[in-house]
């Protein structure tokens, strides 16, 4: 629709699997299947500022990633440089055991949190890079995950059709909902919490999108 179409970003040469918003300069991060991760500045003519990949070697300065090797990498986004590597105090060993769906940062604290396929969540502190807290928390792989804007509790999804709702300091879950309907044995790819509001919602694999209240 060239009415709502805003404007394309082109560079990655391969599909594009997360967008983050940086609301300190008003910058977007993407990543993509083709190994990098880019800084944008969309209303420029240049929009993309610059290009990191895993060679290179909750702070607002600072982005986390994470790739299919198993690592997750804090980049400070000035220098371009990495300045922190999260490692597991266990390494299986097998890939597909290590591959992580989704990552995201706590808004107060410095702490970074990582979905599994192997159904496990695991904690991390940006600080030292170690683990701190590791949990079988679904029946199936870990597909998503958000925390509140307060930062109190953590909502995952799971390709086993469930959301739950952790509380974050005692890392126990305090509701699990049934969302979405197994479709080629996948079910929920997202969940989202409202920035103000007390609703939460979910994307599945059943092309439903739904709002909890």
């Amino acid at each position: 629709e060239p009415n709502v179409l805003a404007g394309t970003l082109i560079a990655h040469t391969d599909a594009v699997w997360g967008l983050a918003y940086s609301g300190v300069k008003n910058h977007l991060l993407s990543c993509s299947a083709d190994g990098t991760i880019r800084l944008w500045n969309p209303p420029e003519k240049m929009p993309c500022i610059c290009t990191y990949n895993g060679e290179k070697g909750c702070d607002p300065a600072h982005m986390v990633a994470s790739f299919n090797t198993g690592s997750t990498v804090i980049y400070d986004l000035e220098t371009s440089q990495s300045v922190v590597m999260l490692s597991s105090q266990v390494e299986s060993g097998v890939q597909s055991n290590n591959h992580i769906n989704k990552v995201v940062s706590h808004p107060t604290l410095p702490v970074t949190i990582t979905a599994h396929e192997d159904r496990h969540i695991k904690f991390f502190d940006n600080k030292t890079g170690k683990m701190i807290h590791s949990m079988v928390a679904h029946l199936d792989a870990v597909t998503s995950l958000a925390v509140d804007p307060n930062g109190i509790y953590l909502m995952s999804g799971s390709h086993d059709c469930s959301i739950r709702l952790w509380n974050l300091d005692s890392k126990t879950c305090v509701q699990e909902i049934t969302a979405h309907r197994k479709k080629l044995d996948e079910s929920i790819y997202d969940v989202a919490f409202h920035p103000s509001k007390a609703y939460i919602a979910s994307a599945g694999a059943d092309a439903l999108a739904k709002v909890f209240v």
